[in-house]
């Protein structure tokens, strides 16, 4: 086989080369090579060894001029020199010579005028299959002509020398824009691949008037499109992939002029005590062709045990959008009617949903706050509170006020209902209080995009201001507000004073800001002590 443009990256000697395997071929390759084992679903198990989430502080982006000016330089976007990145890549491309590759070339984004030709090269046979299940695959056409235009090189066997090459562990994720490729290294966790092109995309879309989002979408039987932003963890798979609704995709897309598309072509659901009472969609997904990551499997009898945090909380399944029945196929969709953003509030403060005004919404976009799950990220033990820019900061390469602007206007324009949802905790702070009932999400969620939410009334949150419903069909008005679940209220109030007071704090760091978007946030954006 042709070299297909491997001397051009610097490898000249590979191994054999698999080109664009179909899935069978994938597995067989993996189950051959001691990659991983089959489930009885016939879903393929691996395990990605101590690296089982992202490693965000292993992640940089080489410092160019044609970048330096763009970049929001920080502790999420790391730089790193040309130098030292070229004698990284160098000492990579030399340990793939004369190694066996698998390569996949497809796309990222379902609207052919701003789709972008990938190419991902793998060392692995499983994360090659990772890769054709999770991007957009070509028809037969559209690889005779296949350019790629970004390119991931994935070799989770090699291993860099932090003192050698400038990095902070033996693993790492690069982007390098003027090259136009990414690499990774001594990491086997897969969402390192996808979340380095929702990276490069977040970098590239906007220059072309399109905003990416860190969000799930589908859309009802009437049409309307919602969207649910939120962190890993918070409900982004689980509440977009409803029976009753049609799913465009759960995790990354662009709004355009026109309305929406997904960036990708499958899905990647965190599964830890996956049920197939609360979640049958993805249950049934995890068949032959999936690859589940980190799940506890019998040795013997190959029986799955979902409720198992043995190897990780950040079990992981990942599949193409179309094992979801009713899949929007190809993943695209009308503007926004609804937005949900999702948050996992440890603190138990927040409502369970509060309906936002477009100051509120852009106020609580910037904000993004949230709490950090267990296993999503490496050190990561327990619940931990954070705010992330745009419900999606690590991916961010640009200003976060660049990205909120853009969302700003089309809610405007479109006048899209904004959304406030805890998936968290209730009746108290984590440890103490529990997780708000998954049921009584779902018929709140239904309720916002059926329009029963625009029927009730509401009063204002006393700290956040954000607009709680009295009632809600399905849900026990009691819980609906959440001062209410706590026994001891003057502990609610203290606790939801202090997390207004850490909101204030984190947003007097974005500059140039509207003055009625601060004065959205709780306290009229300007706390100057707890309590």
């Amino acid at each position: 086989m042709q070299l297909l443009g491997l001397e051009e990256l610097g490898i000249s000697q590979p191994g054999k080369i698999y080109y664009n395997l179909p899935v069978a071929r994938l597995i067989e390759m993996a189950l051959a090579r001691g990659e991983g084992i089959l489930t009885p679903s016939g879903a393929l198990n691996v395990r990605t060894g101590k690296y089982t989430g992202r490693s965000p502080k292993d992640k940089f982006i080489v410092d160019t001029p044609g970048v330096h000016e763009k970049i929001a330089w920080g502790s999420v976007n790391r730089p790193i020199s040309k130098e030292k990145f070229d004698r990284l890549y160098a000492r990579l491309t030399a340990y793939l010579q004369r190694r066996d590759l698998f390569i996949f070339d497809g796309f990222c984004g379902a609207d052919p005028r701003y789709r972008l030709s990938i190419r991902v090269i793998n060392e692995f046979a499983w994360q090659n299959l990772f890769a054709r299940q999770l991007f957009l695959r070509p028809t037969p056409e559209e690889l005779e002509s296949h350019l790629p235009e970004f390119t991931v090189i994935s070799a989770p066997g090699f291993r860099a020398t932090p003192e050698l090459d400038g990095t902070r562990s033996e693993a790492f994720i690069i982007l390098n824009f003027e090259k136009r490729v990414v690499i990774i290294g001594g990491t086997s966790y897969a969402g390192e691949i996808k979340k380095s092109m929702f990276t490069a995309m977040n970098y590239l879309l906007p220059q072309k008037g399109v905003l990416p989002m860190h969000c799930s979408a589908n859309v009802g039987r009437d049409g309307g499109v919602a969207l649910f932003f939120g962190l890993s963890g918070t409900g982004k798979t689980t509440l977009s992939a409803d029976p009753d609704r049609f799913l465009i995709g759960d995790d990354e897309h662009g709004w355009t002029d026109d309305g929406i598309f997904n960036l990708e072509g499958g899905c990647y659901a965190k599964c830890i005590r996956l049920s197939r009472e609360n979640e049958p969609q993805i249950w049934e997904a995890i068949r032959f062709g999936a690859v589940l990551e980190n799940v506890v499997v019998d040795p013997e009898t190959r029986v799955v045990d979902f409720d198992s945090d043995t190897l990780t909380e950040n079990t992981r399944a990942a599949y193409p959008v179309d094992f979801i029945p009713g899949a929007v196929i190809p993943g695209v969709g009308g503007h926004p009617k609804t937005i949900i953003f999702l948050t996992a509030d440890a603190f138990g403060v927040l409502p369970p949903i509060a309906k936002l005004t477009p100051e509120q919404a852009m106020y609580h976009f910037l904000s993004g706050y949230t709490s950090k799950l267990a296993g999503t990220e490496r050190g990561i033990t327990e619940p931990e509170a954070t705010f992330s820019a745009c419900f999606g900061a690590p991916f961010l390469p640009l200003p976060p006020t660049v990205y909120a602007q853009m969302l700003g206007e089309r809610i405007q324009r479109h006048r899209t209902k904004i959304y406030l949802v805890n998936t968290g905790w209730s009746g108290g702070a984590y440890g103490v209080g529990h997780r708000i009932n998954l049921k009584f999400t779902r018929a709140m969620v239904r309720a916002a995009l059926d329009g029963s939410l625009e029927k009730v009334e509401y009063r204002p949150h006393p700290v956040f201001k954000i607009l709680m419903p009295v009632s809600c069909p399905g849900v026990p008005a009691e819980i609906l507000d959440p001062r209410q679940t706590w026994e001891d209220k003057e502990a609610y109030d203290r606790a939801a004073w202090e997390l207004a007071g850490r909101f204030c704090r984190n947003f007097a760091r974005f500059e140039g800001i509207q003055q009625e978007v601060i004065e959205a946030g709780p306290g009229n954006g300007q706390i100057a002590a707890a309590g």
